[in-house]
């Protein structure tokens, strides 16, 4: 290519290319012309040549750029407004902490920031754009990775147990101390267990956090939330399981039983199959995992040491669990699906499997020979152990009578004849309801949810759990996909996380839309008839909607939403921002989306799930998939 364009090329920039070779064989210590003979073939003047030679060697770096990360440009010239930039954002940041107490706590090995802070932050990095991430961190004292986290993915919430205030302690408790905490409460910006060591070690108030916890919510400065308590419907559901004769019905479940071996951890499926009438433990296998051979096993097992097969097995909903392997397992004996969401539909062997809990020891074994085959078998041994002994124990709400005993009694031809049909119309009736939810069920939601479940490598065998997931809105379909994929890429889904996993999101996301709806039909009517409790925040949202800042907007109506424990209130926030970001141009709009969600995300004082239902709002909304 150079022999045939050099008629085309300067005889300077030829010289210069082969001195610029030249010294380089004299590098590889390779032949060479000399100077003279350059300059002298070529007809090249020599000032010129070595000017272009220069040129040469500084653009021949350029054409292939060498492995690893380039290194950073030197300095330029505007170091110093960047350092005098830097000095201003500091200064800054103290004037913050200055005004908001509490707002950074620095703690033995880290430190904590209010959701105040954070935003903060977020509004000055916005502002200082021109300066490196590594002059930011290092002017705001904020580590490199903590603001990378902020400004990246949301970080993992750290969630306070709040104190109850029911045992307070009784003292006569000073007034002025009393009004010093509510003061420096109403100031606080800090989580409460900070606030707690604020009040002991900087206001000296000797007031521990159980009485602080008192006065604040004496007061109605500070309300802890608490957890739902069992439901009152358990009680009066007892007993409800129908039975008929020993061997008419079994119930089979799987349960993780941990096994130590040299101290390494090993994590084996205890399946166990239990009659109804009886109680008695007829089965038992024991693999690696939770499958389809583990319940054929437990099966084969149970026909093994009772002499006859049940008319009925009782299995949960795991795809697994109903397999073409397990249905040619069972032969003549039916396969009846547990009822979803009913935990005792499996009492007997969930109860089976908490007495097991209550009585097995820690199996730990220390060895050298053959870790896995070794856990394996004690594992197994332990558990026939137990369910046969349990089966000779004599049961006192039987008469004494042990498991074995209640087995051996033999039902009369009638007992098998009318078993054997309610237990067919139990099975004809669930076929009926599932062939009638498939008819009723929209063919393109199912041809969409067969590839993802084929995708995501999602078992369902008989189509029971695609037919389930069609009946909610295709927005909630839609948004449990991609949690699902997202959260299998990011390798956080639960260990034993199937097809019913992806069920539940899709529910909970159903029943929360439909409760937002619900919600926006109230705002609505309530708007409409100028509600005074409503009347405060109508006026706040027309001088908000007034400023022509819309990243402004956007987080004075997200603060808002996000600062009140009104669901009402909070709607009202969000549909205010949505009246003016769907007006925007979709660029602007994707821009403004990812700002919202950043300041959305780094509000810890709100739960994970509340902070994840209002991104889902905003981005279903604003991005509708019709």
């Amino acid at each position: 290519m150079i022999a045939q364009k050099l008629p085309a090329v300067c005889p300077s920039v030829i010289a210069a290319l082969l001195l610029l070779a030249r010294s380089l064989c004299e590098t590889l210590k390779l032949p060479a012309p000399s100077v003279e003979q350059i300059l002298t073939t070529t007809g090249a003047a020599k000032s010129t040549a070595y000017l272009f030679m220069q040129t040469l060697s500084d653009l021949l770096p350029t054409l292939w750029r060498p492995r690893g990360r380039p290194k950073k440009p030197l300095p330029s010239v505007n170091e110093k407004d960047k350092d005098s930039a830097a000095a201003r954002l500091t200064a800054t940041v103290l004037s913050y902490v200055m005004r908001h107490p509490g707002c950074v706590h620095k703690g033995m090995k880290r430190q904590h920031y209010s959701d105040g802070f954070r935003h903060f932050i977020l509004e000055q990095q916005a502002a200082h754009a021109t300066l490196d991430l590594e002059r930011f961190a290092a002017a705001t004292r904020v580590p490199l990775g903590t603001l990378k986290d902020w400004l990246r993915e949301p970080p993992a919430a750290t969630s306070i147990k709040p104190c109850t205030p029911a045992n307070a302690e009784k003292k006569d408790l000073e007034p002025a101390h009393i009004q010093t905490v509510l003061d420096a409460w109403s100031r606080w910006e800090g989580s409460f267990l900070c606030f707690c060591e604020h009040v002991q070690n900087h206001l000296l108030i000797p007031f521990g956090r159980a009485l602080c916890a008192h006065v604040l919510f004496s007061h109605q400065a500070r309300c802890p939330t608490r957890r739902q308590g069992r439901s009152p419907d358990e009680l009066a559901l007892r007993g409800a399981f129908a039975t008929y004769f020993p061997g008419a019905q079994w119930v089979g479940d799987g349960m993780q039983l941990p096994v130590y071996i040299d101290g390494q951890r090993f994590t084996f499926n205890l399946e166990l199959n239990v009659d109804a009438h009886t109680g008695a433990f007829v089965g038992t296998s024991v693999r690696d995992t939770e499958d389809s051979v583990a319940v054929v096993q437990a099966f084969q097992d149970g026909v093994a040491s009772t002499e006859a097969p049940p008319l009925a097995l009782l299995l949960d909903n795991r795809p697994s669990n109903h397999t073409p392997e397990v249905k040619n397992a069972l032969g003549d004996t039916l396969k009846i699906r547990a009822t979803i969401e009913r935990p005792q539909n499996k009492a007997h062997v969930e109860g089976a499997f908490g007495l097991f809990s209550r009585v097995l020891p820690e199996l730990s074994l220390d060895t050298k020979s053959g870790p896995h085959a070794l856990a394996r078998s004690l594992c197994y041994l332990v558990a026939l152990v137990w369910a046969r002994a349990s089966n000779h124990r004599p049961r006192l709400d039987r008469g004494g009578r042990s498991r074995v005993q209640l087995y051996a009694d033999t039902p009369s031809k009638d007992q098998v004849d009318n078993a054997r049909q309610a237990l067919r119309e139990l099975a004809a009736r669930q076929e009926r309801a599932r062939l009638t939810l498939e008819q009723r069920t929209r063919p393109e939601v199912l041809a969409l949810l067969a590839d993802h479940f084929l995708r995501l490598g999602l078992l369902d065998p008989d189509s029971h759990l695609r037919l389930a997931i069609a009946r909610y809105p295709l927005d909630a379909i839609v948004s449990g996909l991609a949690i699902f994929d997202a959260k299998q890429r990011a390798r956080t889904l639960p260990q034993s996380a199937d097809a019913r996993y992806l069920l539940g999101i899709v529910r909970n996301i159903a029943h929360k839309s439909e409760g937002e709806l619900i919600a926006k039909a109230l705002l609505d009517l309530r708007l409409q008839a100028r509600d005074r409790m409503l009347a405060p925040l109508v006026t706040e949202r027309d001088a908000l909607l007034q400023k022509n800042d819309l990243a402004r907007l956007c987080s004075d109506c997200i603060d808002r939403a996000l600062q009140t424990q009104s669901p009402l209130a909070r709607l009202f926030w969000i549909e205010s921002l949505l009246s003016r970001l769907v007006l925007c141009p979709l660029n602007d709009r994707a821009d403004l989306f990812r700002a919202a969600a950043r300041r959305i995300n780094a509000t810890f004082a709100v739960s994970h799930y509340e902070r994840t239902d209002v991104v889902r709002l905003l981005a279903q909304r604003l991005f509708p998939c019709a």
